[in-house]
């Protein structure tokens, strides 16, 4: 199964989420997972990557920036979490709307035609969207199967959401007509009012497609990052490590039973 993880706005823990989706279902229950980092911010590879800067210096090449703007294959790297791998992001990535807009080819397909050469080898291959609508976005939905939308609390982070369903419909419509949304994640909880009303508004916008487990906002996740791991070796007691179990249980073990 190929995921996309994805958001509209900055700042929601789509790359945390990221990392402990493919960590958990790795470290946990013993899945094959590739985490795809598609964002040019690169932050799943910082933390999965060792020595992340002096990998990414001059080497482009090793990277997914390869795939999307050369059409080669996938780069894939083992991590230091059993079956866990990843396809690593670079800066350069930054240009790929630029040179994808002038391409003349099937651009939003760059993705799904190499991944497609791979995916049977994992459990599940989770593809860390950047945090805007465009060509790489695009080609992450085209290559997937579901999208799991990440938000937060807040105004403006809940009026992206409409758009970045228009997109997933336009997608549906052109490029990859099996890709379901796969539901609504909300990261970064809190006990204030802005949560408890974000909440409230997108369930009763969206119904049973907001999960019911929430990822509480927890600075224990950041101190992970920091020490290059992920949440589940660092600290597989704090809150949101419990969370982030409760949710892989909830999306992807309950449901296989």
């Amino acid at each position: 199964m190929i995921i996309s993880i994805a958001t509209q706005k900055g700042g929601t823990g789509k790359s945390t989420t990221s990392i402990s989706l493919a960590s958990g279902l790795a470290r946990i229950h013993g899945k094959r997972v590739l985490l795809v980092d598609m964002d040019p911010q690169a932050n799943s590879s910082a933390v999965l990557i060792p020595d992340y800067p002096s990998f990414a210096q001059n080497s482009e090449d090793k990277t997914i920036w390869r795939t999307i703007l050369k059409r080669q294959s996938i780069p894939i790297y083992e991590t230091e979490i059993p079956s866990l791998f990843v396809s690593p992001s670079h800066l350069l990535l930054s240009n790929a709307d630029i040179e994808l807009t002038a391409a003349r080819d099937h651009r939003e397909a760059r993705l799904r035609s190499q991944l497609q050469k791979v995916a049977d080898e994992f459990d599940y291959v989770f593809i860390d969207c950047p945090p805007a609508l465009n060509w790489l976005t695009l080609n992450a939905f085209s290559a997937s199967d579901k999208v799991l939308v990440v938000f937060s609390p807040g105004f403006f982070e809940l009026s992206s959401i409409n758009q970045m369903l228009d997109v997933l419909d336009e997608v549906r419509d052109n490029f990859n007509p099996n890709v379901e949304l796969m539901g609504f994640l909300l990261n970064m909880s809190d006990n204030t009012n802005a949560c408890r009303i974000s909440l409230s508004m997108m369930q009763n916008t969206y119904g049973k497609r907001v999960f019911d487990t929430a990822i509480p906002r927890n600075t224990t996740l950041r101190e992970a990052h920091f020490q290059h791991t992920d949440i589940f070796d660092y600290d597989p007691k704090a809150i949101s490590a419990i969370a982030y179990q409760k949710f892989i249980e909830e999306a992807f073990i309950d449901g296989q039973e």
